[in-house]
């Protein structure tokens, strides 16, 4: 196995996981008490970076490059869901004039 770069060891990798905690807390504290639909695709993509940023730390402390490739693939596929959830948000802005959640009671049957 590869020894680890000096440049990654300057910062220690409790301090990576301590961040992503972090970050991945608020996200989900922003999906449970936010109401507004942009704030929570906004929650949701923290939450995914934080993921993210996990990933790139634990690859590049193990010098595998799978890890990284992953991460690509996750924010490709993230990318793909802001597009389709902000053309969601913006069809029903169209119909209701706002972009509160608890209104989309209206679409049940």
């Amino acid at each position: 196995m590869n020894e680890i770069p000096e440049v990654i060891r300057t910062i220690p990798l409790n301090y990576y996981l301590f961040l992503s905690t972090a970050l991945f807390v608020i996200g989900v504290t922003g999906v449970l008490l936010r109401r507004n639909a942009i704030i929570i695709f906004m929650s949701i993509e923290l939450m995914l970076n934080a993921v993210n940023l996990l990933l790139a730390a634990f690859s590049a402390y193990r010098s595998d490059p799978n890890g990284q490739v992953f991460v690509f693939f996750i924010m490709a596929v993230a990318a793909a869901e802001v597009c389709v959830g902000l053309a969601i948000i913006v069809m029903i802005y169209r119909n209701l004039q706002s972009t509160d959640v608890h209104l989309l009671n209206k679409l049940k049957w």
